[in-house]
């Protein structure tokens, strides 16, 4: 089996945390954001490659990232844009991913955004017991939020409507960006693009599969988070520490401390209030309140009272009584 982890957005909801790296190395925990994925796909004797599909801008940041990690299966498989309005869509982007590798074998593909509480050895179990394409699901209990993903409805754990982005959703149980495909499916990503159909979300082509033949979902409890706004990453985080706080080592923190706060490596932290904040590498903070709030690398924070902000490395903001 091959693994494919998608890994090419821009994730410009993200700026300027973002701006400069991918959302996927972000910290959650003691790991990134992606670590949970390759972690999976590296302790499963079943899948014998894996690939990263990236972007251009992010290519090497790859190849430095992996080249350093404990992980050996995965390497990096660039797409040929650099820019967001370059993109030609996740589906496009997998059509040509398994023409450029050759890949002819059943292919699991995971977003690398995504953080969740099941091992994707338990949804490789799943689809081998079914021998079908294969969707996980999660019901996300909202129908405003659910109208943002694929929606899902099942007949026992058979897919027999799938709609993506519905305007008015019938239920909250939604697709997550994991799927799994047979070998014999794999050609009907280019019959799917020679129709003229959306390259951009994969839910628009498991939703043409599903009107083709039998897809079947595996269902979850717990927890999921797709990572691609300020909110998501910083519940990720929480939930991740669990209410504790992480301080590096050599950090200096001289704080009162909500929870779930992140300090980094080398950051300093004088006369403060932090709660459910993420205070990156070499960072500064003096005499401010955060709260909700990224400070990224290098960063200088004097008293100011943020909520909700995201402050750019190497900035300086401050507000200093004459």
């Amino acid at each position: 089996m091959k693994a494919i982890v998608l890994a090419g957005g821009y994730a410009t909801r993200l700026w300027p945390i973002t701006r400069n790296r991918p959302k996927m190395f972000l910290p959650v925990g003691e790991g990134t954001v992606i670590d949970d994925v390759f972690a999976d796909l590296e302790a499963d004797d079943r899948v014998d490659e894996v690939y990263v599909s990236t972007n251009e801008r992010f290519g090497d940041d790859f190849e430095e990232y992996l080249a350093d990690s404990e992980f050996e299966k995965p390497v990096v498989s660039v797409e040929e844009t650099v820019e967001e309005d370059e993109k030609f869509g996740v589906v496009g982007a997998l059509a040509q991913l398994i023409d450029r590798e050759g890949i002819d074998d059943d292919l699991l593909v995971v977003a690398g955004d995504n953080l969740i509480s099941f091992d994707l050895g338990e949804f490789a179990d799943f689809f081998e017991e079914k021998g079908s394409p294969c969707l996980a699901a999660y019901d996300v209990g909202s129908t405003a939020q659910a109208s943002s993903y694929g929606l899902v409805q099942l007949d026992g754990d058979r897919v027999v409507d799938f709609q993506e982005k519905p305007a008015e959703p019938k239920s909250t149980l939604v697709s997550i960006a994991c799927y799994a495909f047979p070998q014999e499916t794999l050609p009907k990503f280019d019959d799917y693009l020679a129709g003229e159909n959306n390259p951009d979300e994969p839910g628009w082509f498991i939703q043409w599969l599903q009107s083709r033949e039998s897809v079947h979902a595996f269902t979850f409890d717990g927890a999921w988070f797709d990572i691609g706004t300020p909110e998501s990453y910083l519940e990720a985080v929480a939930w991740k520490l669990g209410g504790d706080n992480l301080i590096a080592d050599d950090a200096t923190v001289d704080a009162d401390l909500g929870e779930n706060v992140h300090v980094m490596s080398g950051a300093t932290v004088e006369d403060s209030e932090l709660d459910r904040s993420v205070i990156f590498g070499d960072a500064t903070i003096v005499d401010s309140t955060l709260c909700g709030s990224i400070v990224d690398e290098s960063s200088y924070v004097e008293g100011l009272d943020l909520s909700g902000a995201l402050v750019g490395a190497h900035s300086e903001i401050a507000d200093r009584e004459e």
